[in-house]
């Protein structure tokens, strides 16, 4: 059986984007590395590097996307509350997409927020995940 170990994003601003994991999500630097004169940086989830990683590289165009398209990454979070202080950073600083909302289980409390390159992250508490 095959298991996902990574996601791959190509990125405008490797340091921003970064930052951003960090910040939002808690992610941690797992590696900083420099290939061919690329700097291509790995993220994880404190104690899970062995598991899953988020690989940012540079040099990418921005990532555009339709209104209708739902596509996102997911992040679980401990309470209701931690929901709200990531939509209330987000709101501040121009990156709230979708608001705090509740919804029937299984999709729970979430807001959206787009990371620097303009992915949509989603925020949740409550989900039968995480």
């Amino acid at each position: 059986m095959a298991c996902l170990t990574h996601i791959a994003l190509h990125v405008k601003d490797v340091a921003s984007c970064v930052t951003f994991y960090q910040d939002y999500a808690g992610m941690q630097l797992v590696r900083d590395r420099h290939v061919n004169g690329k700097h291509i940086i790995w993220l994880a989830e404190p104690g899970k590097a062995a598991q899953f990683i988020f690989v940012i590289l540079p040099d990418g165009p921005g990532h555009q996307q339709s209104s209708m398209d739902f596509s996102h990454f997911g992040f679980a979070l401990a309470s209701q509350q931690q929901v709200d202080a990531i939509a209330q950073k987000a709101e501040k600083e121009g990156r709230l997409l979708w608001p705090v909302r509740q919804e029937p289980y299984p999709v729970g409390y979430y807001c959206g927020v787009l990371d620097p390159d303009g992915n949509r992250v989603e925020f949740s508490y409550g989900q039968p995940l995480g």
